[in-house]
């Protein structure tokens, strides 16, 4: 593992040795993978949903806590608007809770409701939004640590479309609490250029899902190894819920659907639904379902261990730091 080139708040509070972490990943998130992120000094949360069972996630978990020998790890707890869908997503924080589970990565609408339980359980928090104001109001409501998506990011990167840059100087002014940035964020130049906005780290998320740790095919893997930066799209605007995705088969047919103007969710239901997903990670068929990827595809040139890919992105991030020392007079 790579010595510690950076200590900031976000490896504090995590207790990690590199300011990177590995967002909750739907289907993909699993103890293999997070305990590889771990264990090669970052921080990742398992996807709670992603599972058939609440035995199975209990069991995910027992396993992630072997892998890692008793080490920190997170699970990722996406906030519904459905009250109904947040009954069972408290049940899963419980199950995280009973089994010893230290942090929390939240995500979607507002943490409130479940901040009294994860504040009694004395875990860690991380809430993953799209603006300043909505970080501003999770802060309020008790989270640790903000996670900001520009509008470059895989799966949900809000309506606004702000881009990392401009949301990690507009946080730098106003959030006291540890943040991190993501969305399109892949490389060492990027974590030593949000370093110096004044952010605590970064997050990743698509980058990481040609990691040898992930349990897609490989032939899904090597589509995104051919990706370049231009091979993702918006989808589902017509809702005002914007999706990034792997511009494929699917996601084209979506578009098709928005470009008539039809507004019936029924008539997407069948391209949109969860189980193509795991489908087509499972098969290694990247034109099934709508496949959450962000513009740092462009980045993930190669399968290799989240060991290896944390070593790269650390070498070139002491490297930009190097560089712009050298530029003082």
């Amino acid at each position: 593992m790579t010595p510690p080139p950076f200590r900031t708040r976000i490896s504090e509070l995590f207790g990690i040795d590199h300011p990177l972490l590995c967002g909750g990943l739907m289907w993909l998130s699993d103890a293999n993978y997070v305990a590889a992120v771990v264990n090669a000094g970052g921080m990742g949360f398992i996807t709670p949903r992603s599972f058939p069972s609440e035995d199975a996630y209990r069991d995910e978990l027992k396993k992630c806590a072997d892998l890692t020998g008793g080490q920190n790890f997170g699970v990722n707890i996406y906030v519904s608007a459905r009250p109904e869908a947040n009954e069972a997503l408290g049940r899963l924080l419980d199950v995280a809770i009973e089994e010893g589970v230290r942090n929390v990565e939240t995500a979607g609408f507002s943490p409130k409701a479940f901040m009294p339980r994860i504040k009694d359980a004395g875990m860690r928090s991380i809430h993953k939004c799209t603006t300043v104001r909505h970080a501003e109001s999770a802060v309020r409501a008790g989270a640790d640590a903000i996670c900001l998506l520009g509008a470059e990011a895989g799966g949900h990167p809000g309506m606004d479309m702000i881009g990392a840059m401009v949301q990690g100087a507009l946080a730098a002014r106003s959030l006291d609490v540890p943040f991190v940035l993501g969305g399109g964020m892949g490389t060492g130049k990027q974590l030593a250029a949000a370093l110096a906005l004044g952010a605590d780290g970064i997050l990743l998320g698509s980058r990481m899902t040609v990691a040898e740790e992930i349990w897609a095919d490989e032939k899904y893997k090597q589509r995104i190894v051919e990706a370049g930066v231009a091979d993702t799209r918006i989808v589902m605007s017509i809702f005002r819920d914007n999706s990034r995705v792997l511009d494929n088969e699917t996601a084209r047919a979506v578009a098709a659907l928005e470009a008539e103007g039809v507004t019936d969710f029924e008539a997407y239901r069948p391209l949109v639904r969860g189980p193509n997903q795991r489908q087509a990670y499972a098969e290694g068929d990247p034109e099934r379902g709508t496949l959450s990827m962000g513009q740092s595809c462009a980045f993930a040139d190669r399968v290799e261990p989240v060991a290896a890919i944390f070593d790269r992105i650390l070498s070139e991030a002491s490297a930009a730091r190097d560089r712009v020392n050298s530029l003082g007079r």
